[in-house]
């Protein structure tokens, strides 16, 4: 200390005590549950594999073991052959009601629905359910290989109805609920124009006050929306602040099949074919003014409130789609031979399998970790604080989508390029990719909003920028 000048008083402390006490140590409170499934490495959550986690517990094993084995029996082996009739049997979805996975997968706590429905999960209290529940269901859903699939069970249901169920009237959510959460009717989100998509201030869509103030008049055109085809109701984005009004000028209704003036056309699309991707057009549809969700000119909150909820159910399905690609091409490369040996012996299909898996458990870690915190934060201060960074998790996780899909292709070779067979689930998420990083946000929009959001959060609590 005299060599580097430090002003230190040299001496010893009369006081310290000859053993001193050791810190305690914090419990540990995470659980390592048992071990499950093939077992491939990196090919599902690593607590699936018996590592210590701190968010599942024996109620979310119980919910994966039933969800899996409902898929690999029921609809797995199917997936293929209702791609190409581009539709799902309606009794899948009303299954999935009968369940309790459509009550599950609306981002709300169960017990607040138990009121509009006697539907329950079997393996699960809904006094214990919570969001690692609800990613259970989406995750093992998607396992099957198909987006279209997904979004055909999960897709417009899990975007059309959350409005309803915080900004509908008591007699409205009385009237419709019970059907939509058991399954037995269906439920789209109507936000996407031909000429507005994430830009959804500039929506054209009218809707028009009767001279007797009980109804609106609906005129205009929604493009791209799933489920559309089959659906009942329709929750609908539409303008009554008049022209140049923005987002101020926005209000919600939710629309229903039947009424005149509404019809719907099924659209052709690369991939996600049996979601149902529909034309709907609104001429002069006469809604009643109970059908408001939230207040007149007041709708941009409602649809902004559903985004974060949209977007972490596409980061889910577009990470276990990467993991099936990831699962598929490892296995095939433990099977194929090259030059007189197996592909995975090949340095350079390692490093491409070595990449598709960093990105993935990056991805999966992030994305728990944004589900925690949505469970923790009140909702309105989870849509300041974690807006941006969902936005930046999606992106990360349909990027790594279109590596892994890009990466499964090369190891398959000329088998990914073929529908069916063994690289049939790989060529099908192939055309799945843009269906992932355009909709909910494109990932320009996206990474945008990440660091936009990231600083206005930050600046406002002090940071030193």
């Amino acid at each position: 200390m005299r060599k580097v000048g430090h002003k230190f008083k040299i001496g010893t402390l009369k006081d310290a005590e000859a053993n001193p006490t050791r810190a305690m140590i914090a419990p540990n409170k995470t659980t390592a549950l048992e071990p499950y499934g093939d077992l491939v490495p990196y090919a599902d959550p690593n607590w699936y594999h018996g590592y210590h986690n701190p968010y599942y517990k024996e109620s979310h094993a119980k919910l994966r073991d039933e969800v899996r084995q409902w898929v690999e029996e029921k609809i797995e082996p199917f997936v293929e052959e209702w791609d190409e009739e581009k539709e799902v049997p309606k009794e899948i979805f009303q299954e999935m009601g009968k369940r309790g996975y459509l009550a599950g997968s609306l981002g709300t706590p169960y017990k607040e629905l138990a009121k509009y429905t006697n539907v329950k999960p079997a393996s699960v209290p809904i006094e214990e359910y919570d969001m690692f529940h609800e990613l259970i269901i989406t995750d093992e859903i998607m396992r099957a290989g198909s987006g279209g699939l997904t979004w055909n069970l999960l897709g417009g249901y899990c975007i059309g109805l959350p409005p309803v169920i915080k900004f509908a009237k008591e007699p409205l959510k009385e009237r419709i609920l019970p059907g939509l959460l058991d399954g037995s009717k269906r439920i789209c989100l109507c936000i996407t124009e031909p000429d507005a998509g994430s830009d959804v201030a500039n929506i054209t869509t009218t809707a028009e006050k009767t001279p007797d103030g009980k109804f609106y008049i609906v005129n205009g055109i929604k493009k791209w929306i799933t489920n559309g085809i089959w659906a009942d109701y329709f929750t609908v984005a539409v303008r009554t602040g008049g022209p140049g009004s923005g987002m101020n000028g926005i209000s919600v209704l939710l629309l229903e099949r039947g009424m005149e003036g509404l019809e719907t056309r099924r659209m052709n699309t690369q991939g996600m074919l049996s979601s149902g991707s529909t034309w709907v057009t609104m001429e002069d549809v006469k809604v009643p003014v109970e059908n408001l969700l939230g207040k007149e000119n007041k709708g941009f909150k409602v649809i902004m409130t559903n985004f974060n909820h949209e977007r972490v159910g596409i980061i889910i399905q577009a990470n276990r789609a990467s993991r099936v690609c990831y699962e598929e091409a490892c296995k095939y490369a433990h099977k194929r031979k090259t030059f007189g040996k197996p592909l995975i012996e090949h340095p350079v299909i390692r490093a491409k399998l070595a990449n598709m898996a960093i990105r993935i458990e990056s991805t999966h870690a992030w994305l728990e970790n944004l589900v925690f915190q949505c469970q923790m934060f009140p909702e309105e201060e989870a849509m300041l604080r974690l807006g941006g960074a969902i936005a930046g998790c999606k992106a990360q996780a349909t990027q790594t989508l279109e590596l892994c899909a890009r990466e499964a292709s090369q190891i398959f070779g000329g088998l990914s390029y073929t529908r069916g067979g063994l690289g049939g689930k790989v060529e099908r998420l192939y055309r799945e990719v843009r269906a992932y990083a355009i909709p909910g946000g494109s990932e320009e929009i996206m990474l945008d909003l990440a660091m936009r959001q990231a600083l206005k959060v930050h600046k406002a609590v002090g940071a030193k920028l």
